[in-house]
């Protein structure tokens, strides 16, 4: 029997490659994790996979995710990969898990459950905390990895490094600055693609965290060092406001212009009040770019959907100040005697009025009572008709009879709008991104965004042509990033791969599973229409076989002096 001539074979598919380019019949072989061949493939693989009828593109690369903590007891940051997700980018929005002192352990912790609504104790059991220094972090993470990282340093965890608890308090001197520009140094070596900050998070107090308080010129200082790897700056904007969200783009383009770097701020969104906003700051992006700057806008997928119940806090409170700072700040008895006390609960009732239309359709979505079972997936206002009451009135009788566990949806609260939606994902100067996979893991499942591009925007209303929602998910997004050996099916780039039917990728149902540290749960989705994804020529999940150890591995961007462009065939 003659020796098998690859390590994998993708037979038969059709090849969507990235570039843009129409599809193609071919196969696809593969050896020692990087693509060998595109065409007609003689030889047999030891692993062979029939592709017919199915579409063979570049692994995704979801460049916004939170991904830091799970990564740690998840080697594929489940359900991503199921996906088609190959490469995730997390320590965005200033945060990161390193560098970190072991003191300001519990901060972080405290801004991780506070910003990205992630649970205490999944930090608590879900993580050993071998590490301070970022290469010990990432040394971590490569003890056991199936997924690639691509990973961002926290400006926030920067200035806790440096300044110890005065990064909560003040600007920092010239010799901090100094500082945080040789330890961002040594986090880019060691591999971080980038320097992501914020301008909007508030942290575990409801004051402002670390990076809020860096004047321009640290910002700048931080700047120059990423022009001397050529790696990104990320930003969370002041989204609620276009005005504030051009000045930013601004911001940004001078940074780009002034250290060639590229740069990126997400979210951008469609708000179901503001008919120009994204419209505007896209026309400012636009001339941006007309003067040579890089200033790349994320936009996600999927409309806003926010679960929420009372037993733990939710971010859709923050408008309504006595609400939030009941649940965020109180016990769950607190919760409940604030609910029984007649005074209290008509100061609450009142004070949710500005929130008035969105009662009307919050949906109840989970309750284990028997009475209540019935109930489940009318809307607050139908079970307020029924009971004679109003819908606030019957939200707050439904968490107390189920002890604060009864689930509600709010649903398309935004982003909604699929003609401006699908403009803005076709927009040549948007990426998509925003998905924040492995945060607000009891809010929504972010997972899926990739399969609703295809569902919606290609399937659906036609925004986007196949080859092009691909190219925005792979080689668009790797060059942004500087991942210069992904997003594209050629010889002798990595063989990140993923196979989808295209008539029926999309994302599943959003379903309530028991998986995280700590005997937690999250909102997940499934995917549906992927047969498998392959990580660095190893298949990590399969829709027959499930998961699987693959050899993921960090991809830090190209080093100060080396081309920014270098295939491995070359």
């Amino acid at each position: 029997m003659t020796a098998p001539a690859h390590d994998l074979v993708v037979r038969g598919g059709l090849v969507v490659d990235g570039t843009g380019l129409p599809a193609f019949r071919a196969d696809v072989a593969v050896d020692g994790g990087r693509i060998a061949a595109v065409g007609a493939v003689r030889g047999r693989g030891r692993t062979e996979i029939d592709a017919t009828g199915q579409v063979v593109a570049p692994g995704f690369i979801d460049p916004h995710t939170h991904f830091d903590a799970q990564l740690v007891w998840d080697p594929w940051a489940k359900p991503a990969v199921e996906h088609g997700v190959t490469t995730v980018v997390p320590g965005n929005c200033s945060l990161s898990l390193a560098p970190l002192r072991a003191e300001h352990r519990a901060k972080l912790v405290g801004m991780f459950n506070q910003i990205e609504e992630m649970p205490l104790l999944a930090f608590e059991r879900g993580i050993d905390w071998t590490w301070e220094s970022f290469p010990d972090y990432l040394a971590r993470l490569r003890r056991h990895l199936s997924i690639n990282v691509a990973p961002l340093v926290g400006h926030s965890l920067l200035r806790l490094w440096v300044m110890g608890d005065a990064a909560m308090e003040r600007t920092a001197t010239p010799a901090e600055v100094a500082a945080m520009q040789a330890l961002l140094r040594d986090c880019l070596a060691a591999g971080a693609v980038g320097l992501s900050t914020s301008y909007v998070d508030m942290d575990e107090r409801l004051q402002p965290v670390p990076s809020r308080l860096a004047d321009p010129a640290e910002v700048d200082a931080l700047a120059a060092v990423l022009g001397e790897f050529g790696r990104m700056l990320q930003i969370v904007p002041e989204f609620y406001d276009a005005d504030l969200m051009i000045a930013r783009v601004d911001q940004l383009a001078e940074l780009s212009l002034r250290h060639a770097i590229p740069t990126t701020f997400s979210p951008l969104f469609v708000a179901p009040d503001d008919r120009t906003g994204p419209e505007r700051v896209m026309a400012r992006v636009d001339e941006q770019f007309a003067r040579g700057a890089r200033v790349w806008p994320q936009v996600q997928t999927r409309p806003i959907d926010i679960s929420f119940s009372f037993a733990v806090p939710s971010l859709l409170f923050f408008r309504m100040p006595s609400w939030y700072r009941l649940i965020r700040f109180g016990t769950p008895e607190d919760v409940k005697a604030a609910f029984t006390d007649p005074e209290r609960r008509r100061a609450l009732v009142a004070e949710a009025q500005i929130l008035e239309p969105l009662w009307l359709k919050v949906v109840l979505r989970r309750a284990l009572q028997p009475d209540n079972r019935p109930l489940v997936g009318l809307t607050l206002a139908q079970i307020a008709e029924r009971r004679g009451t109003t819908p606030v009135e019957a939200m707050i009788d439904l968490s107390l009879e189920e002890d604060l566990d009864a689930h509600f949806l709010a649903a398309d609260m935004g982003h909604n709008d699929d003609a401006r939606v699908g403009a803005l994902l076709a927009h040549p100067r948007v990426h998509v991104g925003a998905s924040d996979g492995g945060a607000h893991i009891l809010s929504f499942a972010t997972y899926g965004d990739t399969g609703y591009l295809f569902s919606r925007f290609v399937r659906g209303t036609g925004a986007l042509s196949l080859e092009g929602a691909v190219k925005k998910l792979t080689a668009d997004t790797a060059a942004i990033w500087g991942l210069f050996d992904r997003g594209r099916i050629a010889p002798g780039l990595a063989a990140d791969l993923v196979v989808f039917d295209p008539d029926r990728i999309d994302r599943g149902e959003e379903v309530y599973v028991h998986d995280v540290p700590g005997d937690g749960w999250r909102y997940v989705r499934g995917s549906r229409g992927v047969a498998c994804t392959i990580v660095n020529g190893t298949v990590a999940w399969s829709a027959e076989g499930g998961y699987a150890e693959a050899r993921g591995a960090i991809l830090p961007g190209p080093q100060p002096g080396a081309a920014t462009w270098a295939l491995a065939a070359e």
